[in-house]
């Protein structure tokens, strides 16, 4: 068993209700192909897929704010009582391929009651419709647009899976260009490396009832278009120890059985010896992006953890 003082197993056995989402997630049709030709043929001449609108209850709830940039709507959520102390800019998951999901909608509200902080999403545009440097360019945009209203120090990065990178790429872009950098950097099981290089992730494959390296692989390099794996502008896994250095506080939290947490641990090692105060919390037998299953006690204790990195 893998032994780190900044590695900490938050949950030693799956929660009943754990296993049964589980079980029932495996039985259902996947969002993503489980082989490199299914995607392959499900990314073929499809329709641009939209993303999942917020709920309209949220308007009684929070105050939502809407805004455009870039041509994009940018959705932030402050609490019912106004716009509070600490700012989260949210990145969604979906393989950079996938829109906002119906799920990460709930998840987000979540985040605002339990850290008090307000939340800001941008639905950016998805490959392969639009270049992975639209998705950067909108990224960079929407920090601008917040840090020039709101103290940057007092702004976290925050994103799931394909998001977890793009709030990662988002913040070495802002430590390489020396301006005003995030507070903390979140990360939800994040894709840290899109070809999946280290030998280690197949003995994890068979648990993972999500992801397949075949489809991740293929979806990697579509979104690579030609870069190499190993760029860290493609593999945030890959930056520099200097640039590594140059990262705010930074937490992480991923599932035992999901894919990336493999990736995820040998990020921990190199965040913590580049001098960066990072930890790494796992949960055994938790899935993919587990935090959006809400009801579970997994999720409960991840988003508590939030909650404390944000107040601390």
């Amino acid at each position: 068993m893998l032994t780190h003082s900044s590695i900490e197993l938050r949950s030693p056995s799956p929660s009943l209700l754990m296993r049964g989402i589980k079980w029932m997630v495996g039985r259902q049709t996947p969002v993503f192909p489980l082989d490199e030709a299914g995607f392959h043929a499900q990314m073929a001449g499809r329709k641009l897929p939209l993303d999942a609108p917020m709920p309209e209850g949220f308007r009684g709830k929070f105050l939502v704010e809407e805004r455009e940039l870039l041509g994009h709507k940018v959705v932030t959520l402050h609490p019912k009582g106004g716009r509070a102390e600490w700012h989260m800019l949210y990145f969604h998951g979906g393989g950079f391929v996938k829109p906002m999901f119906k799920v990460h909608w709930p998840l987000v509200a979540e985040m605002v009651k339990r850290c008090g902080t307000s939340v800001t999403v941008p639905l950016y545009p998805v490959v392969p419709e639009a270049p992975y440097t639209a998705q950067d360019d909108l990224a960079d945009a929407v920090w601008a647009d917040l840090a020039a209203r709101h103290d940057p120090a007092r702004i976290i990065l925050n994103g799931d899976s394909a998001g977890g990178h793009m709030a990662l790429a988002l913040a070495l872009r802002l430590a390489a260009a020396g301006g005003p950098q995030p507070g903390k950097l979140a990360l939800f099981a994040p894709w840290l490396d899109l070809g999946l290089a280290d030998p280690a992730i197949a003995a994890i494959e068979p648990h993972d009832v999500m992801l397949k390296i075949g489809t991740l692989r293929a979806c990697g390099g579509l979104v690579a278009a030609g870069r190499a794996m190993d760029d860290p502008a493609v593999s945030p896994l890959y930056a520099s120890s200097e640039a590594l250095a140059a990262l705010p506080p930074t937490r992480i939290w991923t599932g035992r059985h999901d894919l990336f947490i493999v990736d995820s641990r040998s990020f921990l090692t190199r965040l913590v010896e580049a001098g960066v105060d990072a930890k790494l919390y796992e949960y055994e037998a938790a899935p993919h992006v587990f935090m959006a299953i809400l009801p579970t006690r997994e999720a409960k204790d991840a988003l508590g953890l939030l909650a404390e990195f944000v107040a601390s």
